[in-house]
């Protein structure tokens, strides 16, 4: 078992920045990829990026590349996701997601947290 807890979430205005973190803990959890999803109201839960378990080995979706930074810290037990340049459309549920498979679809990902809100002003 791994259990997620994120933290971080809140309202920014557009062209700003905010870190959300995830704490994870469990007997292996060290050993599992770590990714982050969003979800906004009305739409599928969709990718936002990926680290091995680590820290080597980053994907990103497109929409993100460039403006967000995933890394994890396996000696605190928790990954990060630094968004900076944050536009109207980042607005959604932000969801810390563990699993044994370096994925970059929501099926792949075994253990979930409850995810934390991020909104972001025009």
């Amino acid at each position: 078992q791994v259990q997620l807890v994120e933290s971080g979430g809140g309202v920014v205005q557009a062209g700003g920045s905010l870190r959300l973190s995830c704490a994870f803990s469990g007997r292996t959890s060290s050993n599992y990829a770590l990714a982050w999803f969003r979800q906004a109201p009305g739409k599928e839960r969709g990718f936002v990026a990926v680290v091995n378990w680590s820290g080597g080995r980053t994907s990103y979706a497109d929409s993100v590349e460039g403006r967000f930074t995933i890394s994890r810290d396996n000696a605190k037990n928790t990954v990060y996701l630094q968004m900076n340049s944050l536009k109207p459309e980042d607005t959604a549920v932000y969801y810390c997601a563990a699993d044994k498979l370096f994925g970059r679809v929501a099926p792949v990902y075994e253990y979930w947290g409850r995810g934390t809100q991020v909104t972001v002003s025009s």
